[in-house]
């Protein structure tokens, strides 16, 4: 009886993962997730990636990104898009498009010298879901050091909430009274159909001379909202 009750369960589990895909209940491709592929030696560069599932199509994507940490942009050739010609079996999440842009970018990541071994190291992780079209404010600590950072996130709205953009003011006061203030982020830039921006992580290089500021944009789409990530870079 017992083993009947729970092959039962394993079915009614399975029929309703199927339901909530075909169904649209789970919204594949609407949220992408973030991987930190790590610092190069000197902290300079930082590379990143995002990958998921299209909603429309159930292809798997990716893009890879690598960043000039003191220009707080990316270097040449250093934005990386991927999207498969064929959509996920399922149960898979889209990590495979993933590993495919990894490995055909093997020539640009030597290059730069990034170290997937040199992942940045979390001072900050937001468990809220925050959707404040004015921004941000958050303060946090690097125990290990003896710094105090806040972080003021800005968003400007524009066209009845059409296209946007933000900054960031940052802070920093270390261990000997001595405050540093930073301002990230291009305001001139406008993104359309993004509506908020939240700040989900801020982590440091191993040598704690780069930061990175993982933000969450909320992007509005005919079905609701999709959730894509970029970041701010500064050095400390």
């Amino acid at each position: 009886m017992f083993l009947l009750e729970r092959r039962r369960s394993i079915a009614v589990i399975f029929l309703s993962a199927v339901s909530m895909i075909l169904g649209g209940g789970l919204r594949a491709g609407d949220v992408a997730s973030f991987v930190d592929l790590g610092f190069s030696e000197n902290g300079k560069i930082y590379m990143f990636a995002q990958y998921g599932v299209d909603e429309h199509t159930l292809r798997p994507w990716s893009e890879l990104y690598i960043v000039d940490v003191e220009r707080n942009n990316f270097v040449p050739g250093g934005r990386v898009p991927y999207k498969h010609d064929k959509p996920v079996a399922l149960g898979q999440d889209g990590s495979a498009a993933l590993l495919r842009i990894v490995s055909y970018s093997t020539g640009i990541i030597q290059k730069y010298r990034t170290n997937f071994m040199r992942q940045g190291i979390p001072l900050f992780i937001s468990l809220e879901d925050i959707r404040d079209p004015a921004g941000q404010t958050i303060d946090f600590r690097d125990f290990e050091r003896g710094v105090y950072y806040s972080a003021s996130l800005k968003s400007i709205l524009y066209g009845g909430h059409t296209e946007s953009s933000f900054f960031i003011l940052f802070n920093s006061l270390n261990s000997k009274g001595i405050k540093k203030t930073y301002r990230v982020g291009s305001p001139d830039v406008k993104r359309a159909g993004v509506t908020t921006y939240s700040i989900k992580k801020a982590i440091v290089n191993p040598e704690r001379t780069s930061m990175i500021l993982v933000i969450e944009m909320t992007i509005r789409n005919g079905n609701g909202a999709d959730i894509r990530y970029m970041v701010e870079a500064l050095r400390l």
